[in-house]
């Protein structure tokens, strides 16, 4: 990997940090990025996997006086997201890139559908001081399977999160968005220790990116009070409808 391609993929991972800490959906430019590289389908999934962590890291960090009221019912959920991104990322390394490549167009309409509909799926606000309603094997049940898409695949997770716990688990936005982003850490790093045991991380492009995204985490808090939220909400639509075209090309 040369360093125009580094720099390529350093200035992805600004822009997916960015976008992520803006609007959501960074995933998709960490993805394409790498596929547009030449990084076969499977290793650039894994690989823009791994080079969003520390992005949920320090938002799970940021919540965590919120997370501590909700322990009882976030360890239900962690524990859940353990077996299904299990099942998720186990299920994509049986895969080839063959097959996988031919599952992504889907996929990323699917997620861009969904990040689409994002402000629709927000959950109501409820009156402070509120109890929420709670239904925990529902919540175990639907988390389960989200998690299992998120290990194998992960764009859009975050958004499928916070409206399925919010049909769930109940709570105001904070609370449901410390628990997503408890979620998503536990359900990143076990796809990313099966993926490394698979041997499928393209490291070079990893390593790039990953500075990129803890700088533009930083900058997109300053950002979101500058750049309209509905301008880059249409970028990354644009960015996925592309990348789905793209693959469907390939194909």
């Amino acid at each position: 990997m040369g360093a125009i391609e580094i720099a390529l993929l350093f200035v992805a991972g600004f822009l997916s940090g960015a976008i992520n800490a803006v609007a959501g959906g960074g995933t998709f430019i960490a993805f394409g990025a790498l596929s547009l590289l030449g990084v076969p389908p499977i290793s650039a999934n894994a690989t823009s996997s791994i080079a969003q962590l520390p992005g949920y890291f320090t938002s799970t960090l940021a919540y965590w006086s919120s997370i501590r009221k909700v322990l009882r019912s976030a360890t239900i959920l962690a524990a859940v997201s353990v077996v299904g991104s299990l099942c998720g990322a186990l299920f994509l390394l049986w895969l080839s890139n063959n097959r996988f490549a031919a599952l992504v167009p889907w996929l990323l309409l699917a997620a861009t559908a969904l990040f689409a509909a994002g402000p629709w799926l927000k959950p109501q606000p409820v009156e402070p001081g509120a109890e929420p309603e709670r239904n925990s094997l529902a919540s175990a049940a639907v988390q389960f399977v989200t998690s299992i898409y998120g290990g194998f695949f992960g764009a859009g997770m975050g958004i499928m999160m916070l409206a399925t716990l919010g049909l769930t688990e109940g709570g105001d936005y904070h609370r449901l968005n410390a628990l997503k982003n408890l979620l998503s850490n536990v359900i990143a790093i076990v796809a990313i220790v099966v993926f490394v045991s698979g041997g499928v991380i393209s490291w070079p492009g990893a390593l790039a990116m990953i500075p990129g995204v803890a700088l533009g985490g930083y900058g997109g808090v300053w950002a979101a009070k500058r750049v309209p939220q509905t301008a880059v909400r249409l970028f990354v639509i644009a960015v996925g409808l592309f990348l789905a075209g793209y693959y469907f090309w390939r194909g």
